[in-house]
């Protein structure tokens, strides 16, 4: 590590500070006409895309670029740390971000008040969380990123929503507390919170303190469990995605992933094989949760009776795939690795897609009831054709890509094939039965619903046409470039498996 800072070390802080001073500055235009604010909200969020290329270029090569705050050496100061795991995470977030916020456009931003400086705050906590290399401000940064997403779960009101948000308030108020009680049990055992300097000496703890150390980390792996929905504290999140308006819940379909970026780190970095007593600690209970995510999933999938909840239960399966593919080593975290911007980019789709069909629909909005044909039924029902393929893990598209890697890394366990394998199978039946509901069970229209269907209706709105388009873009982009992508998620999954490589580049000549 330089002992002077470049350009490429600003970079690592900078989709920190861009989302910040969005927000600020939304915030000081909040009475603006809104036109003004979109345009300024979709111009942070394309400028943050420009930084998360930038950033992940500088760490393509294997290199890891750090920032002290301050100046201040680790494990004293706060450090920001940049691999290809957080800068990759950095992009899918923007990425997602920038279809969410045009989709919002179409006039969710409107319900209620603040709308895209709570948008903003929630992208400077997610880039906060994953850049940062301090346990104790991971917390910081879930806390920020919660509490606005706390706002935009409620944007709109309703009491539906009001219900579902509260119980996602505090489910998380108490995780929040849990991970309190996590840090000091670890700084307690092993006298710091900085990441490198955990995993440095966590190889020679003493005897006496591994109890402390392994509750504070099973204590964390209950906390970002609870992020990430892991069954059994997966029960808040089904309500909460599809209670709350569309383009929150396609930006949400990262919030999962940050209690699985959470697991992953620590999981290699923390616990993994050069940590002494304490390797290993996690494998117990990842991959047998894991599973049980992914069956819960596919059976609420099953059992789901609208578009908006089908899709939270596929969040669900995903993050029991994702978890599943962490648990199987180093060969399954580069198969996860592939496999999680597609389940982003693919739940955030579904999201998008539920309410476009649901406000085409006359009377039954995204239930499965019957209704009566909505415009462009047939055009609709070929995208929505496509996103059912890519949220299956049909052929030819990268779903299938990343589940085939997936069983590729399971060998030893042929009962996870099987978990797998019937679970896809229950998610393709889901989709197939709600296509068929809502696009082939059709009823005759009172009149006065047959002089509105008289009037001619655009096919997309423009809103939808940039947001749901650029997502189908995204799963193509992975399908094609499978093969770069692959090689990258594997150089990714090595890095990981070899701690020394953060641990150096944090702490260089300080220890």
């Amino acid at each position: 590590m330089t002992t002077s800072l470049s350009i490429t070390d600003h970079l690592v802080i900078a989709p920190v500070l861009l989302p910040f001073v969005a927000a600020l500055l939304l915030l000081v235009l909040r009475e603006q006409a809104m036109r003004l604010q979109r345009g300024l909200a979709v111009l942070a969020v394309l400028v943050q895309i420009g930084f998360a290329l930038a950033l992940l270029l500088a760490v393509a090569d294997g290199t890891l670029v750090t920032y002290r705050l301050g100046d201040w050496p680790a494990p004293w100061g706060i450090v920001l740390v940049a691999d290809r795991l957080a800068a990759s995470m950095v992009l899918i977030t923007s990425l997602v971000a920038l279809c969410a916020v045009i989709y919002a456009g179409g006039g969710t931003d409107r319900q209620g008040r603040h709308f895209h400086v709570l948008f903003q705050m929630q992208l400077f906590g997610l880039a906060g969380a994953f850049l940062t290399g301090d346990l104790f401000n991971l917390f910081v940064f879930f806390e920020v990123l919660l509490i606005a997403s706390y706002g935009l779960a409620l944007h709109g009101g309703g009491p539906a929503r009001t219900r579902a948000g509260l119980h996602y308030v505090v489910m998380n108020l108490l995780g929040s507390t849990v991970f309190l009680f996590a840090a000091g049990l670890i700084y307690s055992a092993l006298g710091s919170l900085n990441l490198a300097d955990l995993a440095a000496k966590a190889a020679t703890l003493p005897a006496d303190s591994l109890g402390l150390a392994r509750a504070g980390g099973l204590l964390l792996l209950l906390v970002f469990g609870l992020k990430a929905a892991l069954l059994p504290l997966h029960l808040w999140l089904p309500n909460a995605y599809a209670g709350t308006s569309a383009p929150v819940a396609a930006l949400f379909a990262i919030m999962t992933k940050v209690g699985i970026y959470a697991i992953l780190r620590t999981h290699t970095l923390l616990f993994g094989s050069a940590a002494g007593e304490l390797a290993g600690l996690f494998e117990p209970w990842l991959l047998a949760l894991a599973l049980a995510t992914l069956v819960i999933g596919m059976l609420g999938a099953l059992a789901a009776e609208g578009l908006g909840r089908l899709a939270a239960y596929l969040v669900l399966a995903s993050v029991g795939t994702l978890l599943a593919a962490i648990a199987l080593g180093t060969n399954g975290i580069a198969a996860g690795l592939y496999y999680l911007p597609h389940s982003t980019f693919t739940a955030a789709l579904m999201f998008l897609l539920s309410d476009a069909i649901k406000r085409r629909r006359a009377r039954s909005g995204d239930s499965f009831a019957p209704d009566v044909d909505m415009p462009h039924y047939a055009q609709w029902g070929g995208v929505y054709f496509v996103a059912a393929v890519a949220a299956s893990g049909l052929p030819p598209l990268s779903g299938f890509v990343g589940k085939l890697l997936i069983l590729q890394a399971t060998p030893a366990h042929p009962w996870v094939w099987v978990i797998i394998l019937v679970s896809a199978l229950g998610i393709v039946v889901a989709l197939a039965r709600a296509g068929s509901r809502v696009f082939f069970d059709s009823v005759k229209p009172p009149s006065s619903i047959n002089q509105a269907l008289s009037r001619p209706t655009p096919l997309f709105a423009p809103y939808e046409f940039f947001a749901i388009g650029a997502l189908l873009g995204l799963i193509l982009a992975l399908t094609v470039g499978a093969g770069p992508a692959v090689d990258f998620a594997r150089a990714t999954a090595l890095q990981l498996a070899e701690p020394s490589i953060y641990i150096n580049a944090v702490l260089g000549g300080t220890r």
